[in-house]
């Protein structure tokens, strides 16, 4: 074999086009530390000529024992960092744990796709016998999901130096960088032997939308982390070279690559490919098109002698490789033996949705829960052990869900009351008119909130021209917060034009404020959002001046916004809206009068009012409404002060009267409403 054991020191850099074509990337720092100083530049050399001299005597041992051979030999502890800024890049942990199932998946070989391996490289695929699991201890002993998140605008590059902001021991955690970017790479890993000379850059940084095949995942690219986790492991590509930016490589598909070799024995010499063909016999033998160390899109395999290349790693002190798997470290970084469950948690994809349709919970739990069983009020199935949960509901209401889940030592158990509303199909309410006066909670209403502490709540001391509004105390220090604000699904089926309006108060804190406030639509029950409005800080502020006190408006303190750009692709059974406030340092805001309609009906709604008269008022019996339009029949509805629906009549066209009994009312105050538009207060004595 022709190990490119001088490839250390050749200087050849691979500029990159694709980011699934993951060819070693340009890390100006990286090279520049490689070519100034020799010190390190020599280190990583004899830590290379170590671990191959350990790898050969490794391999010869193991062709003579082969021993476990179809169990797991190796368990790694992982911690995902997820550094973001509030971008596509701060990935859902549903996201992380698909794309660790793909990781496992690969290195035990369960991909389905096995079955499409073509021969003669089906025979040769085999099991690495390596498992990777989330860590549930962190460095300090204290519990851990084995996903941190950070936000730093270093996710913009990924370069190495985003391992200054968390950094956990190499030689415990295999820690693995989800970042807006990747050096320009789909992802890029310290092979063991600089790792063992910069251990402060030991690791591996993926760009977001190559971990797992959901959320901003995909099927095609999910695999990429297998191959840096290969990288990893001291696997080369199979035609040699690396994947490490600006570390020294081979460039992928040069013809000159048939003359080196990936150090593998049962991988045959290719110059590498990037086509998703499988038909290549670049280096005069076919070749392994679909290994994880090529670069196209086929990955699916790993040879015998990758698997005892990789173990012979995970055995050698290069880097620290050999103490990721010890029981010591296991039970250090919470795998095994851990009699806590320090968190018990569930995540749905949808918590409102109509009926038949699908929901997926995911199990979030942060200890090693070893099994779980579900119960789902409503829903089928209503019982579940799995830790991926797909449940559909087929009667509309609103449902708890509960989960208990044990690591084989405690068990613990969450309920989550009113968690998922399920509504008809088409499903919602008709229309939206809100002046919040009647509600005092916003989640008892046809509003909700995210799940968090310190949101949007019912002001009850002031709104515009009124005594109510909803309200985000933003005053204290919550930069880089977002806070959302729902409505639940609304049926725009019949729009033929649609205009999204509301008032908003909002005050700066100081002049260096710099808080956004977005407005989204959703035409599928909030599975995916569109951006309609975004109001910056520069024209945010409703007052002139920046208000060092807590932010109270005056009726002048407010600004309407109307939106016209909701196209038809909206006007569907599952229209939702969301307001979603970026904090920037900011104070107080309000929003009150949120109105979604149809401007043609509203023109009719105004008629329909100038037209009417309403008599006696007060009243303790009958109450009397003339009308004197003759191109539409309303419906009329009373409602009380919780916004409940007490009376609701339909005009006939040629009376021109409508009566109301009010003798069942209690004594209060009620609204009138015509075609669900709040206009007249009714007094009953």
């Amino acid at each position: 074999m022709k190990y490119l054991s001088l490839l250390i020191l050749t200087i050849v850099f691979c500029k990159f086009n694709n980011a699934q074509n993951h060819q070693c990337g340009t890390d100006e720092m990286h090279q520049q530390l490689f070519l100034n100083n020799l010190g390190i530049h020599q280190k990583i050399i004899q830590n290379h000529q170590e671990l191959e001299a350990f790898t050969q005597q490794f391999t010869q041992s193991y062709n003579s024992n082969n021993l476990n051979k179809g169990a797991i030999s190796y368990t790694i502890p992982v911690v995902f960092h997820v550094v973001h800024n509030n971008g596509p890049e701060n990935v859902s942990t549903a996201q992380i744990l698909d794309g660790l199932k793909i990781l496992n998946e690969g290195y035990q070989k369960s991909n389905p796709d096995t079955a499409n391996l073509v021969s003669p490289f089906k025979e040769m695929a085999v099991d690495c016998e390596i498992a990777f699991k989330l860590a549930q201890l962190d460095p300090n002993g204290n519990c851990t999901s084995g996903i941190t998140r950070h936000i730093d605008s270093s996710t913009y590059t990924g370069l190495h130096y985003v391992k200054d902001i968390v950094h956990w021991d190499p030689s415990k955690y295999l820690n693995i960088y989800i970042c807006n970017q990747a050096a320009g790479l789909a992802g890029h890993a310290m092979m063991p032997s600089p790792a063992d000379t910069i251990p402060e850059w030991d690791g591996i940084v993926m760009q977001h939308s190559y971990i797992g095949t959901i959320g901003t995942g995909s099927v095609l690219g999910a695999r990429v982390i297998v191959h840096e986790v290969g990288h990893f492991l001291n696997l080369q590509h199979i035609w040699g070279g690396n994947n490490v930016p600006n570390y020294p490589c081979l460039p992928v598909g040069d013809v000159g690559n048939c003359a080196f070799d990936d150090g593998v024995m049962d991988t045959p010499n290719t110059i590498g490919n990037q086509t998703m063909s499988l038909n290549s016999s670049s280096c005069g033998s076919a070749d392994n098109m679909q290994n994880f160390m090529e670069y196209t899109y086929l990955n699916s395999m790993f040879t015998e002698g990758q698997k005892v290349r990789m173990h012979a790693t995970l055995n050698s002190p290069i880097a620290n490789r050999n103490n990721l798997w010890t029981n010591a470290n296991l039970i250090a970084t919470g795998i095994i033996d851990n009699a806590t469950i320090c968190t018990i948690d569930f995540e749905a994809d949808k918590r409102y949705f109509r009926t038949g349709e699908m929901i997926n919970y995911t199990d979030v739990s942060s200890q090693s829960v070893i099994n779980r069983t579900w119960f789902f009020e409503g829903g089928s199935p209503a019982v579940s052990s799995d830790p991926n949960v797909a449940v559909t509901y087929t009667t509309p209401g609103v449902y708890e869900v509960k989960l208990v889940v044990s690591n084989g030592l405690v068990s613990d158990s969450i309920i989550k009351t009113n968690y998922i509303e399920v509504f008809e199909s088409p499903s919602g309410r008709n229309g939206l008119v809100e002046d919040f006066e009647p509600l005092n909670d916003i989640n008892d209403s046809h509003w909700f909130t995210d799940d968090i502490s310190d949101t949007w709540e019912i002001s009850t001391t002031v709104g515009k021209n009124s005594s109510k509004s909803v309200m985000l105390s933003n005053f204290d220090d919550f930069s880089g917060r977002k806070t959302n604000l729902y409505t639940k699904p609304i049926d725009a089926s019949n729009a033929n034009d649609m205009v999204l309006s509301f008032d908003y108060a909002f005050a700066k804190k100081t002049s260096s404020s710099n808080d956004q406030l977005k407005v989204f639509v959703s035409n599928d029950c909030g599975v995916n959002w569109a951006t309609r409005k975004t109001i910056s800080s520069f024209s945010l502020p409703t007052v002139p001046d920046s208000v060092s006190t807590v932010f109270i408006p005056t009726d002048d303190d407010w600004e309407n916004i109307a939106i016209t750009n909701i196209n038809s692709s909206y006007y569907s059974g599952e229209l939702m809206v969301k307001f979603e406030l970026t904090a920037g340092g900011g104070n107080n805001i309000y929003i009150d009068n949120v109105n979604l309609y149809d401007p043609a009906q509203t023109d009719i709604e105004e008629e329909l009012m100038s037209s009417m008269s309403l008599y006696p008022n007060p009243t303790n019996g009958l109450v009397y409404l003339d009308f004197n339009h003759t191109k539409h029949n309303p419906t009329v509805s009373i409602y009380d002060v919780m916004g409940k629906l007490i009376q609701k009549k339909q005009f006939n066209g040629a009376l021109l009267q409508l009566a109301l009994n009010t003798q069942s009312l209690t004594k209060g105050i009620y609204f009138l409403a015509i075609e669900g538009v709040e206009r007249e207060v009714l007094i009953v004595e």
